[in-house]
């Protein structure tokens, strides 16, 4: 199946990873959108590895209320650079990641980390943040979070 330019933008669209990845990715995957995603998924992971030796000194603190208003977190993500703090794809990032502590409250980043996704559960909440660095191209860590509950 040949690939085309919109299948080439589509697929950049929903994963954020730069042209050139995309149409590799759709060629390996002889057109199949889901397959690709899997394919640069499973690259984002890979390049995130390389990453882990670099030191963070920027970040992001991302805040997310819930819609009873009786409860909230703030998640601090670090990264390399305040140009990749300033993304939108790790602001967004960042803010699902809030949602998931007030959704599921872990005790801790490790237990954070191991949470399955609940935007995507076939992904932990590692998987999601290593995909992003990835993607960005920098180390991301998870450093710190706290919930909030009317009560508590």
């Amino acid at each position: 199946m040949a690939v085309t330019v919109a299948d080439i933008k589509k697929l950049r669209e929903e994963t954020g990873a730069g042209m050139m990845d995309c149409k590799k990715a759709l060629t390996a995957a002889e057109g199949d959108f889901v397959k690709a995603q899997e394919i640069l998924r499973e690259k984002s992971l890979i390049k995130a590895d390389k990453k882990s030796d670099r030191e963070t000194k920027e970040g992001y603190i991302a805040s997310y209320v819930h819609a009873d208003n009786k409860t909230a977190a703030l998640v601090e993500i670090l990264c390399e650079t305040d140009f990749v703090a300033l993304n939108e794809k790790l602001q967004e990032v960042a803010k699902n990641v809030a949602m998931q502590v007030v959704a599921m409250n872990p005790a801790d980043v490790a237990e954070l980390l191991a949470q399955d996704y609940i935007r995507d559960g076939k992904i932990t909440i590692e998987d999601l943040v290593k995909e992003t660095s990835g993607l960005l191209g920098e180390k991301l860590v998870v450093n710190r979070f706290t919930r909030y509950e009317i009560g508590e």
